[in-house]
């Protein structure tokens, strides 16, 4: 009997729980490392922090997700860095070995640099991130119930910087509950002090899809009340104030940061093998530039090919296709067959604006308004890995359509659970 080789895939994202899913069980022992203990649905953060669905309808632990695959092994760490010559991976836990190694850890928020906005505003990577901002918007209007007029002026002043697809669903669902929720919670507030301020460094909201997208996001948008400024970015922020790059300066104690991304960064690899935005350089069998046995997927990943010279875009259907392929290519390495060189095929864009509300860029045809809203759900609910967390995806969704309201409300936070402890 042939051992079976050691993969080790670092990351638990789309790419990562794909490639785990699709490696053969009779060739390999899989390790999976991850600094969180579930896969993350990323494309409904925004509702998470929206209060609009549960955290747990879009998380899934990884044991549960490979209970049934014997060669799949989990672990939660850090990773810190490769070593290439003992062909290790350096972890807060300890040092495993490999034959093969994959790196799918993803991006993180791009600052550029700028430590104020950093350190004072809001992000939405991860899911804890999303219920952070879920905990403080509502403690924003616990706050303003009782605040002065003066206080009030910084507390109703929403900031979301980066009108890219997160930017954009975010602003709109804050719309709708300003609209529809907020003023039954808070009859105390005037909400037509509420402003939901949305600004772009760019002349356009969702700058990558097409002209048409382009023009009904920043319809819908406007016709919902939130503020849109392009041509404009955030320079700086100290927690209270926010100094916009046109010299206007707002007062506000929330700002939320989806203006960018960086990939998240290994120790280890050598200076050719880092591009730009700090992704992996990889060839187009996913194997990183000047190392052996060692590979890089999704969104870390920069692949240079003739019909992406700048690298593919990063989404989840790059980061899937580039999985699936890297399985079948590694099960031809063992068996000493040829390997097939990846290329993307673009599967077109959306984003959702609120109820009745969406853009879709597909391919072969562009469209609007209800029918691209429900394409979009029907695609999304799809993705999500569960029968069961479908279903309560789709009822949550169907229950405020029809109500206009969610009770999920809910602040949960360690500075909200120590001011209880002490009462």
């Amino acid at each position: 009997m042939i051992a079976k080789k050691k993969i080790i895939i670092a990351g638990g994202g789309f790419a990562g729980i794909q490639l785990a899913g699709k490696l053969d069980e009779s060739l390999f022992e899989i390790l999976l490392i991850d600094r969180l203990n579930h896969h993350q649905f990323q494309p409904l953060f925004y509702q998470v922090a929206s209060s609009q669905i549960e955290p747990s309808s879009i998380s899934f632990p990884l044991r549960y997700i490979f209970k049934n695959k014997k060669n799949v092994q989990v672990r939660m760490a850090e990773i810190l860095a490769v070593d290439r010559n003992n062909k290790q991976i350096i972890t807060e836990i300890g040092n495993f070995s490999y034959d093969y190694l994959v790196i799918a850890m993803g991006c993180k928020t791009n600052f550029y640099g700028n430590d104020n906005i950093e350190k004072h505003s809001l992000t939405l990577k991860t899911t804890y991130e999303a219920i952070r901002i879920r905990n403080r918007i509502l403690q924003i209007f616990e706050k303003a119930v009782s605040a002065t007029e003066d206080e009030r002026e910084s507390l109703l002043n929403l900031l979301i910087v980066g009108a890219g697809p997160t930017g954009v669903e975010l602003a709109g669902a804050f719309a709708e509950i300003k609209k529809h929720i907020l003023p039954k919670d808070y009859p105390g507030i005037d909400f037509s002090k509420f402003n939901i301020i949305l600004y772009e460094g760019s002349p356009y909201t969702l700058g990558s899809m097409s002209g048409g997208a382009r023009a009904s996001s920043l319809k819908y948008l406007t016709e919902m009340g939130v503020t849109v400024i392009t041509g404009t970015y955030l320079k700086q922020y100290d927690g209270n104030t926010a100094v916009l790059s046109d010299g206007k300066e707002v007062k506000t104690r929330t700002v939320i940061w989806v203006a960018g991304i960086t990939a998240n960064q290994i120790g280890g690899l050598p200076e050719t093998a880092t591009g730009t935005g700090n992704r992996i350089k990889v060839d187009r069998y996913n194997k990183v530039n000047d190392c052996e046995d060692i590979f890089a997927v999704g969104d870390i990943a920069y692949m240079e090919t003739p019909l992406y010279p700048q690298g593919h875009p990063q989404v989840a259907n790059v980061a899937i296709g580039q999985a699936r392929l890297l399985a079948k290519n590694l099960y031809a390495k063992t068996k000493n067959q040829k390997l097939t060189e990846y290329e993307y095929k673009d599967l077109g864009s959306m984003a959702t604006i609120g109820n009745n509300k969406a853009v879709v860029d597909l391919p072969f045809i562009k469209f609007r308004g209800y029918f691209a809203w429900l394409v979009w759900m029907f695609l999304h609910l799809m993705l999500i890995l569960s029968v069961k967390n479908k279903l309560i995806i789709f009822i949550n969704w169907a229950w405020k359509y029809i109500t206009k309201n969610t009770s999920l409300r809910l602040i949960l936070s360690s500075e909200e659970l120590k001011t209880n402890t002490k009462r």
